[in-house]
């Protein structure tokens, strides 16, 4: 297949170009729909790329993709798997499609918070509740104490 291309987006503003040569793909038997041939067709892919070692990646890049998908990455590899359809084609172009939406969004660089003061309506609600749980509580007092 051809370089996997990621769209423009923050932290990318040119978008990226991943080499296909650095791209690990790897054709299993998958689960699932497929009639007599799903036990004979590779299916399933598992399309794998080292973000170490990637020319596509800036070192800025790199540790934010690195921190943001630490849970993903098996040292430093990410491994895509696709196998919702029956063609092993259409697994490919999910599972880039899949690859390329992921780095889009690990590449962004974080959006700060602003503080905001909470609304009039949030604080109204806010008491409300207050009031009524302690309506609720003192209701459960036993009969005869001084009030």
């Amino acid at each position: 297949m051809d370089d996997l291309r990621v769209p423009p987006g923050p932290g990318a503003p040119h978008g990226l170009r991943i080499p296909d040569v650095e791209l690990i793909e790897q054709f299993t038997r998958a689960s699932g729909p497929g009639g007599q041939g799903v036990n004979t067709t590779d299916s399933r892919v598992q399309l794998s790329i080292d973000l170490g070692s990637t020319t596509a990646l800036d070192d800025i890049q790199r540790t934010r993709v690195i921190s943001r998908l630490g849970g993903r990455l098996v040292g430093t590899v990410l491994t895509i798997t696709a196998a919702e359809h029956r063609s092993q084609r259409q697994n490919r172009l999910a599972a880039r499609e899949r690859l390329s939406d992921l780095l889009r969004e690990a590449v962004a660089p974080a959006v700060a918070r602003r503080s905001t003061r909470p609304t009039g309506g949030s604080r109204r609600r806010r008491l409300e509740g207050k009031r009524r749980r302690a309506e609720t509580k003192a209701g459960r007092k036993r009969p005869g104490s001084s009030d």
